[in-house]
């Protein structure tokens, strides 16, 4: 059978984008059944997939419509340094050699020699693309619009660009234009219909998929989505009927038939959802979403013995097939449905009881839904050689830590060090633990263990310096995290944290200026770093500066106490008192300890009639 029904839409979009620059217009039926031939089996009906799917989805060259003048192809002109021609020679000759940043810097002098040339602008849109640079490909393509407002080509070109930028509103409006131009433009329509679809605007999404079909009645993508919008709607039986002109049209189709046993589900017509996942089953054996999908229907109906039997099998399949459990797990636990999911995979261990993937997704399964005991349970079954092992015990050891048991976290991750000594992931992960229960000088042991595995590891030295400056021990705090930056100058966390640790100190400010403004460079919406850079300037003494910088702060992050005392402070130092003792009293009812200065603070300025 043809599977992944809503991605191959997606891949039908782009073979006949693709052939109407490159080849013209395709006739309907040839492009879908050769676009069909390609489908896999997944399932793909969240809406999100098909924007997933065509952002990955490189896009198609502009075609030229446009040629030199074959006139002015003299030697002369070719070689001439100052002309058009020479530039643009040389840009091809950068584009063959694969150098694009240099056929892009060549083609941009050719411009500058003739700007009105559409034919230059396309060829520099092209190289765009070719390096996968929407924006500066659209910056191109919206002034061909412009020159060229009723060309199609770059319309959607325009609308595709706009799309991959997430632009919706603006590749709307362009698919449409295109549409009432020319409505024989029929990759537009899905292009069109996928993004209202999408944005569940059904009404609209609607309309486009019938105007599909009104001008393709072949197009059976087009019923396809008919079909899932009259799902929407609750109108099954105009569903069904879409659904079926869909199979009339495409009968190796897969992915109507679920659509199919769903509305019958719907409507308790259980035979005939047993009905639907036979016979995918009888054409296709191998069908893990079939077998799957039957055996939680048989559960659900309580037919124990039929869907234990099938899950038992699919347990044994999954000790050769990891697909049966990456399949379980996309369509149950990604998509949040973990009770099923819960019951499925605990039925595949009846027929694989050791198997730790099964366990580890299992375990998952169960977190999810906050049963803490029956998660670590699974997560303990995963063996340490399985690739889930790590993700399991850091998951069993967090798990210690919800339930208030920090020492048992502790217990339980200097076990797994005993059996794999050389993580360097789990010291950090301990260290953490002793961090938080304050055993500090246990906490820095621990890291500079995991140093001593792993001496360029950037988040030991970070924590490390974390731990020190909790245990008071500002120096070698300061020294951790000059460690961290040396190993990576880009480590926003570790700019902010030096920085902030010498505008505390009163040290150095013009260096902590510099650390925590760099900080910013790499995390600019950053409250925290945004916090730090006000509380330099008010260290400084540059008090209007600070309250600026501390209200955006605050803004990024409205509820941190200390965020709300810094701006509070800087308040009562530009003499806004009013506004200083409404940020404390948020500052303190947002604090949980260390309120005794705070208290202070609004005492006094309370006793000041403020």
């Amino acid at each position: 059978m043809k599977n992944s029904f809503l991605k191959s839409a997606i891949l039908i979009m782009v073979i006949m984008l693709s052939q109407v620059f490159f080849s013209g217009c395709a006739s309907d039926k040839g492009v879908e059944k050769d676009a069909s031939v390609k489908m896999t089996e997944a399932p793909a009906e969240e809406p999100a997939e098909i924007e997933e799917t065509a952002k990955k989805t490189p896009l198609p060259e502009i075609r030229q419509t446009d040629k030199i003048p074959a006139d002015s192809l003299t030697p002369r002109a070719f070689f001439e340094p100052d002309s058009r021609y020479y530039y643009f020679m040389e840009a091809q000759l950068q584009r063959k050699k694969g150098d694009i940043d240099k056929a892009v810097y060549y083609l941009k002098k050719a411009i500058e020699c003739d700007p009105g040339s559409s034919y230059l602008q396309r060829e520099l849109a092209n190289l765009y693309l070719r390096q996968n640079d929407s924006r500066n490909a659209l910056s191109v393509v919206e002034k061909m619009v412009e020159k060229e407002p009723d060309s199609l080509e770059a319309l959607i070109v325009y609308g595709k660009l706009k799309q991959d930028l997430k632009q919706t509103k603006g590749a709307k409006e362009a698919y449409e234009k295109v549409l009432a131009s020319d409505p024989t433009q029929k990759e537009v329509y899905l292009l069109l219909g996928g993004l209202y679809f999408e944005e569940g605007d059904m009404t609209n999404a609607f309309r486009v998929y019938q105007q599909l079909v009104g001008h393709f009645p072949d197009s059976y993508v087009g019923h396809f989505f008919l079909g899932k919008i009259y799902v929407r709607r609750g109108d099954l039986n105009e569903a069904e009927k879409k659904f079926r002109k869909t199979l009339e049209l495409e009968s190796d189709l897969e992915e109507p038939l679920f659509e199919l046993a769903g509305i019958y589900e719907t409507q308790g017509e259980k035979e005939r959802v047993i009905q639907v996942y036979e016979d995918i089953i009888e054409d296709d054996p191998d069908n893990i979403r079939a077998l799957v999908s039957l055996a939680y229907f048989h559960h659900k109906n309580g037919n124990s013995g039929k869907s234990g039997k099938l899950l038992k099998e699919l347990g044994i399949r999954s000790r050769y097939d990891p697909d049966v459990i990456q399949k379980v797990v996309r369509l149950y636990v990604d998509r949040k449905k973990y009770g099923a999911a819960i019951v499925i995979l605990e039925g595949m261990l009846k027929g694989s009881p050791d198997s730790s993937d099964i366990h580890y997704a299992a375990g998952i399964a169960f977190d999810r839904i906050k049963d803490g005991e029956r998660a670590i349970r699974h997560f303990r079954a995963v063996t340490s050689d399985s690739r889930f092992f790590q993700s399991a015990a850091v998951h069993i050891s967090f798990l210690y830590q919800e339930r208030g048991d920090l020492q048992e976290a502790i217990r339980f991750l200097k076990g797994v060090i005993e059996k794999v000594p050389d993580n360097p992931d789990f010291m950090i992960y301990l260290g953490s633990f002793y961090e938080e229960s304050g055993e500090f000088r246990n906490a820095a042991d621990t890291l500079k263990q995991g140093i001593e595995i792993d001496p360029d590891n950037t988040r030991l030295y970070f924590r490390l310096g974390v731990v020190y400056d909790k245990w008071g021990k500002k120096e070698k705090c300061m020294e951790a995290m000059k460690k961290a930056i040396r190993l990576d100058p880009e480590n926003a966390n570790a700019l902010n944290y030096l920085g902030y640790t010498y505008a505390d100190l009163g040290r150095n400010l013009d260096e902590a200026e510099h650390l925590i403004k760099e900080a910013l460079k790499y995390k600019p919406e950053d409250g925290y770093i945004t916090d730090s850079l006000g509380w330099v300037y008010f260290k400084k003494g540059l008090f209007d500066k600070a309250v600026k910088m501390l209200e955006k702060a605050v803004r990024l992050v409205p509820d941190d106490p200390i965020i709300l005392e810094h701006l509070g402070d800087a308040y009562l130092k530009t003499s806004n008192k009013k506004k200083a003792l409404e940020l404390y009293k948020r500052s303190l009812s947002k604090k949980e300890k260390d309120k005794e200065s705070l208290e202070k603070k609004i005492r006094e300025l309370v006793g000041n009639n403020f």
